[in-house]
C-alpha cells in the first residue's frame, strides 16, 4: 500500500504561488485530509445560518451569501481538476480563470441556498476521493497553473484554507 497524501505534510513555500500563502498559512499542521472532512459540515452549517441573509450585500458590488458559496464550490471544483491533472503527470499548463466572471455569469441569485449547499457537499464528497486516494509521488507532482508552479498537495492546502478564509469572512461582514 502506498503512502497516502495524508501523510506528507504541509506545502514547501516554492510549491505555490506567494499569492497562495494567504491561503494555505490558516491550514494549521493537522492532516489536511481530516480537516476537509471536518470543513464540509461546518460549512455547511455556518451557511445555513445565514439563510436569511441569502441576498445580502455587505456593501455594493461585493457578493452575497448565495454568491460567495458558489464561488467556494467553482473554486473548490477548479482547484481540483487542476490537483487531479497534476497528480497524473500532465505537464499542459493550466490556465487561470477571474473569479468575478465566474460569479456574474453563475446564475448563483436563481438558486436557492440549499440547493448551493446540496453543490458544497456534493464538490466536497469528490475533492475527498481524489486526495484521499493519492499517494506521495503524485501529491508532490508539480505543474503550471495560472503561470505559476504548484504541487497537487499544495492545492489541497489551499482549497482547505480558501474555505476558512471566506467562512472568516461570512463570520465577519454577513452575520
Amino acid at each position: 500500500m502506498s503512502t497516502l497524501i495524508t501523510s506528507f505534510g504541509r506545502p514547501q513555500s516554492d510549491e505555490y504561488s506567494p499569492y497562495y500563502e494567504r491561503y494555505i498559512s490558516l491550514v494549521g499542521s493537522e492532516d489536511v485530509i481530516g480537516l476537509l472532512e471536518r470543513q464540509a459540515p461546518e460549512t455547511a452549517t455556518l451557511f445555513k445560518s445565514a439563510s436569511d441573509k441569502a441576498e445580502f450585500r455587505y456593501a455594493p458590488g461585493k457578493w452575497t451569501v448565495k454568491e460567495m458559496l458558489g464561488h467556494l464550490n467553482d473554486t473548490e471544483r477548479i482547484m481540483t481538476y487542476r490537483a487531479l491533472r497534476i497528480a497524473r503527470g500532465d505537464k499542459t499548463p493550466i490556465e487561470g480563470f477571474e473569479q468575478d466572471d465566474y460569479v456574474r455569469d453563475g446564475n448563483f441569485g436563481q438558486r436557492t441556498l440549499a440547493d448551493l449547499i446540496e453543490e458544497f457537499a456534493d464538490v466536497r464528497t469528490a475533492t475527498l476521493a481524489l486526495f484521499r486516494n493519492l499517494d506521495a509521488e503524485a501529491g508532490l507532482r508539480r505543474g503550471i497553473a495560472n503561470k505559476n508552479e504548484v504541487s497537487a498537495r499544495a492545492l489541497a492546502y489551499i482549497i482547505a484554507g480558501h474555505e476558512l478564509h471566506h467562512r472568516r469572512s461570512l463570520k465577519a461582514k454577513y452575520l
